[in-house]
């Protein structure tokens, strides 16, 4: 069986936090054949980042253009397509927004090649961008000021032009996803958010391969950096645009695996049926990440993260400046910033004017090293992150000061403290605590360590999974003949048939 594994922008070419979870999937699961695919905003990169096994038949990635080619036409099928999208987009429709993204898809068969090269277009430019070549502002404006006149919404803000301009821009870019190319195979496996869905709905679409969406983060759950800065008008587009797009891929998926009962709730209140939602919580080999002793060097933190502006690094620095106040000599070390990164964490850890007592470091090459050198592990995730950074430092048996954001509270449990998001007093307070107190600390890793053995092991995720790919896309069952006997008709309304008497007869 031939498995796609579709992600935006990660693994195998970046590490990431779901990198790591995907490498333990695929590495696992030898008896399957798979084809590697991210699709990414930015350049592709020189190679992948992790070591990939003799079972992956490829490994590609797909950079979707940062600049929209300009609109040299209008194409009535791609402006049709759009108004059903819009309309379904501003009134929440599903089946309008569905139908209006399946007719984008058509129109956009496959036209982006691998490094993100478009092939030419055709009438107005609807081959691989099929909005280019329609006028979306004034499609999106129509639609908006409906919705609004109606007042089937109330919480539409008004949209002016200028607005439906911005929000066009990024719909556009965003509906570039819809003309990856994927491999023929039997299942397709998204994880991921809003543009690997895209490109794995588009390819259902025209192919009716099966799709097993794996719910990692929460698609809506908060802007990124730079959109924050939008206006509330264009905020509310793009939500209501990845929550529709969303919405769709559980209509569209055979399976839906959340992570943690976080994701699980999210996707039930989004339209999810329960009937296909199977729970998968993530899981790490324990042989990676032993429970080594504890280090005899000065008090120390260890943080995991990429260090990018919405990693959690801020709130941190700020609740390490009062630890490193009351206790005197510790060091944070800050594990894994990745290269494009760099800049920016240097920055904020300058800003704290600490100087040695922060450390940078990339991700080691040997897990066992990652969470080596600290006496606590502080977990600060995004708003919608997996808890896979946070799986690995319980399994290493350290003490863990966790952020109530998303799956954390669900996964560190009573094994670990913790503290309410954006408190950076509570945070230094519970570190302090656990620093000043080895006791305590040791046995709350302890129990981290039995907890992560108990629930969130990687062969757990695999076995699963293998299921799961082989229920969904797995060859059908043999046909079975049952062979109807002359006898007279029982006392009941299904037919009298070979192993219906079998079963009678055991009964008696």
């Amino acid at each position: 069986m031939r498995i796609c594994l579709l992600t935006g922008g990660g693994y195998p070419f970046r590490r990431d936090a779901l990198g790591g979870w995907c490498r333990t999937l695929v590495d696992g699961l030898a008896r399957f054949r798979f084809d590697l695919v991210t699709v990414s905003d930015r350049e592709p990169p020189g190679g992948p980042a992790y070591a990939l096994p003799g079972h992956v038949a490829s490994a590609r990635t797909v950079a979707l253009p940062r600049e929209t080619p300009r609109r040299e036409g209008r194409d009535e099928h791609a402006t049709a397509a759009a108004a059903l999208l819009c309309r379904g987009l501003v009134t929440e429709q599903d089946e309008v927004f569905a139908r209006g993204l399946a007719g984008l898809a058509a129109l956009a068969d496959g036209a982006i090649g691998t490094g993100g090269a478009t092939r030419t277009a055709g009438v107005g430019g609807a081959a691989g961008a099929p909005l280019n070549a329609v006028p979306l502002a004034d499609v999106l404006l129509e639609a908006w000021r409906a919705g609004r006149t109606s007042g089937a919404d109330e919480r539409l803000p008004r949209l002016s032009l200028r607005d439906a301009r911005t929000a066009a821009t990024l719909l556009r870019h965003a509906a570039r996803a819809l003309a990856v190319p994927l491999p023929e195979v039997d299942l397709v496996h998204c994880v991921g958010g809003t543009t690997p869905l895209l490109a794995a709905l588009a390819g259902r679409w025209r192919t009716g391969t099966a799709l097993l969406l794996t719910e990692a983060r929460a698609p809506v759950a908060k802007f990124r950096a730079q959109e924050e800065r939008l206006s509330p008008a264009v905020q509310a587009v793009l939500r209501r645009f990845r929550r529709a797009v969303a919405r769709t891929g559980y209509a569209e998926a055979g399976l839906i695996a959340p992570l943690s009962e976080y994701h699980h709730s999210w996707a039930l209140r989004h339209g999810a049926e329960p009937s296909r939602l199977v729970p998968v919580p993530a899981g790490v080999d324990p042989l990676d990440f032993p429970c080594a002793p504890e280090a005899r060097n000065p008090p120390a933190i260890v943080w995991a993260g990429n260090g990018g502006p919405e990693s959690g690094l801020g709130p941190l620095l700020d609740a390490f400046a009062r630890v490193a106040a009351a206790v005197p000599g510790t060091v944070l070390h800050l594990v894994g910033v990745t290269p494009a990164h760099e800049d920016h964490c240097a920055e904020q850890t300058e800003r704290t004017g600490l100087g040695r007592a922060i450390r940078l470091h990339p991700l080691p090459a040997d897990p066992r090293d990652r969470y080596a050198a600290g006496h606590v592990v502080v977990h600060v995730p995004g708003p919608s992150d997996p808890p896979y950074r946070l799986i690995e430092a319980m399994m290493s048996g350290r003490a863990v000061v966790g952020v109530d954001v998303g799956p954390v509270g669900e996964t560190l449990g009573d094994a670990g403290v913790i503290v309410p998001d954006r408190d950076p007093a509570a945070l230094a307070a519970a570190c302090i605590g656990l620093l000043t107190a080895p006791a305590r600390r040791r046995a709350l890793g302890d129990a981290a360590r039995r907890r992560a053995l108990a629930c969130f092991t990687a062969d757990r995720v695999v076995r699963v999974y293998g299921a799961l790919y082989t229920d969904l896309a797995g060859p059908p069952p043999a046909p079975a003949y049952e062979l109807a006997l002359a006898v007279p008709a029982p006392r009941d309304a299904r037919p009298a048939t070979l192993r219906w008497l079998a079963g009678a007869g055991e009964d008696r």
